[in-house]
């Protein structure tokens, strides 16, 4: 839940949103450079709402349904810049959901393993440069916050393509053996 505190909770920094626009900062500007989606935008907000961090006012225009506004209380905008100076400092062990499986590599075949983290590696050279063209297609205009994910995602990916070449050089596949020549028998 601290994740989507952290989150919601900067998005109303700026200023009150409804619920569309809410969801729509995070699918559209958010996902391209975090890669964060999110499920609900609901449950999270009503719950911050049930802990005084946000505010709710409900509105209509028109024919048009009721929209509710969501805005940051007092309260929500300590508990935000508590949750923002901590996540700078907050050292966990990244986990990677490939570490099971490589904790559990001595019972796959080595094929089928060098096989699959063959096509992880294309499928990480495929992020890496879609994040590079991403960046470059930006650049000029990049606020610097978002060049820096940008580069730090690129470093992941480096490191992550790195370790795992380094792997697949070790791992020893037994080569392919020739189909026997009939016409020499």
């Amino acid at each position: 839940m601290i994740e989507h505190e952290m989150l919601f909770l900067g998005l109303l920094v700026d200023g009150p949103k409804h619920g569309y626009e809410i969801k729509r900062k995070i699918d559209e500007e958010l996902f391209p450079f975090v890669g964060l989606k999110v499920k609900s935008i609901y449950y999270p907000l009503k719950k911050m709402e049930q802990l005084k961090l946000i505010h709710k006012d409900v509105g209509r225009e028109g024919k048009y349904p009721e929209k509710f506004v969501y805005s940051i209380t007092p309260q929500g905008r300590k508990i935000f810049d508590h949750l923002i100076t901590d996540s700078f400092v907050s050292i966990e062990r990244p986990f990677f959901n490939i570490d099971l499986s490589l904790y559990f590599l001595p019972y796959v075949d080595q094929k089928i393993a060098h096989k699959k983290l063959r096509g992880r590696v294309i499928f990480l050279k495929r992020i890496k440069r879609d994040l590079t063209v991403l960046h470059h297609k930006h650049s000029p205009n990049l606020e610097q916050h978002l060049s820096i994910i940008l580069e730090h995602d690129l470093d992941l990916v480096e490191a992550e393509i790195k370790s795992l070449t380094r792997l697949l050089d070790m791992l020893q596949v037994p080569p392919k053996s020739p189909k026997s020549d009939r016409r020499s028998a």
